[in-house]
């Protein structure tokens, strides 16, 4: 029989906790022959990722997976049996009554998926085991980018896909041109999905001063808004260009998830945010700049030094402070118009050194792999 597996997601920043639990859900499916069940608490935000998705039903199927509208009062109804792995995404809590299905049924794995720190106390607490009560056990599962970790959602074909179509012009001029965008020969095209920034004002002078053409594409979010009052209008048109100096800005509609990736790949430079996006700009192997979540006390000030750290390395040190310096002011307010001229100087660098990385982290094992394998050494 199959392996039966629960995964848990409650939207909390619209696309990065749904697109996670998503695309592990369609790799436990479609590369392991895993029985999967997605709980998810806004399909709303399902949708947008994935058009499919219906948001009125309580109950479907999508590209062979089972997806439930997650209310707390009727899953153990629903659900009826707990599944052979049961993962809570980052901390999300389980409902009593389906805890109480877990305890009948025993023997189930229970995973708490943690969210992705390069910070070396992951790798230390990583597969942990918490005492639940009533004979249960909670592992806390890390993704991360040592093989003392998790590692990161990686499906089997995807660099090859990636590669096949980078290879092909012709593949990314008609991709592009079905969201209306046609780049110039000469334009560096760099993608947008940010959260509110306030370095955005200064990015968008930077590159509107830059000495080479840049062409944003900004997709669906705040920046959007942001955009239009740096451009002193109230809204932005999808599908319309807006230009100032050698800035040219395409606005993007929402982009289905299995498209996302094609769009980083067409990007000479691509700015993503959260956890999801930041992951697939990794293995879009070009330079990128990361805004990660904010938290109140500073917390992820931490968490991007600890990464950064890791990314660096092999870099040069007057690469590396061009590098540092544009991150930092891109997740503090700071002034990109300075930073980012020495960021591009090293563009050429830059992207040898993406490309490296990320054929550094394919030697790892793919986060569902790893689930997979750590659920057969546990039974």
């Amino acid at each position: 029989m199959r392996v039966t597996w629960d995964i848990f997601c409650r939207v909390i920043d619209n696309f990065g906790d749904i697109g996670v639990t998503w695309r592990l859900a369609q790799q436990l499916h479609q590369e392991h022959q895993c029985a999967v069940r997605l709980w998810v608490d806004d399909l709303s935000s399902f949708h947008a990722i994935c058009p499919a998705v219906d948001v009125s039903a309580e109950r479907q199927c999508v590209t062979g997976i089972e997806v439930y509208r997650w209310c707390d009062q009727t899953v153990a109804q629903r659900a009826q049996e707990s599944a052979d792995v049961v993962i809570e995404a980052f901390a999300c809590q389980l409902p009593e009554d389906y805890i109480a299905l877990m305890r009948k049924k025993q023997k189930v794995l229970w995973l708490n998926l943690e969210y992705l720190t390069a910070e070396a106390w992951a790798a230390q607490c990583h597969a942990l085991p918490s005492m639940q009560g009533a004979g249960l056990q909670k592992y806390f599962f890390f993704p991360g980018f040592t093989d003392t970790t998790g590692g990161l959602l990686r499906e089997a074909d995807l660099l090859a896909r990636r590669d096949a179509f980078l290879a092909s012009a012709e593949q990314r001029r008609a991709f592009l041109a079905g969201f209306g965008v046609q780049p110039l020969a000469h334009e560096r095209l760099i993608s947008l999905f940010a959260y509110a920034n306030a370095a955005l004002p200064s990015f968008l002078t930077a590159l509107s001063q830059d000495t080479s053409a840049n062409r944003l594409l900004v997709l669906p979010g705040v920046m959007q808004e942001a955009v239009a009052r740096w451009f002193a209008t109230d809204t932005l048109q999808i599908g319309c260009e807006y230009q100032r100096g050698n800035l040219t800005v395409h606005v993007l509609p929402y982009i289905p998830q299995a498209q996302f990736d094609t769009l980083l790949w067409c990007c000479d430079v691509n700015c993503v945010r959260g956890e999801d996006s930041f992951v697939r700009a990794q293995w879009a192997a070009k330079p990128f700049l990361w805004h990660i979540y904010p938290q109140h006390d500073d917390a992820h000030l931490v968490k991007l030094e600890a990464f950064l750290a890791l990314y660096r390395h092999a870099l040069a040190d007057d690469a590396q402070q061009a590098l540092n310096g544009v991150w930092q002011a891109w997740n503090q307010g700071g002034d990109i118009s300075r930073a980012w001229p020495a960021f591009m100087a090293h563009e050429q660098t830059l992207q040898s050194h993406a490309s490296c990385w990320s054929a550094q982290q394919n030697k790892h094992a793919d986060l569902a792999t790893n689930l997979v394998h750590f659920y057969h050494d546990w039974l």
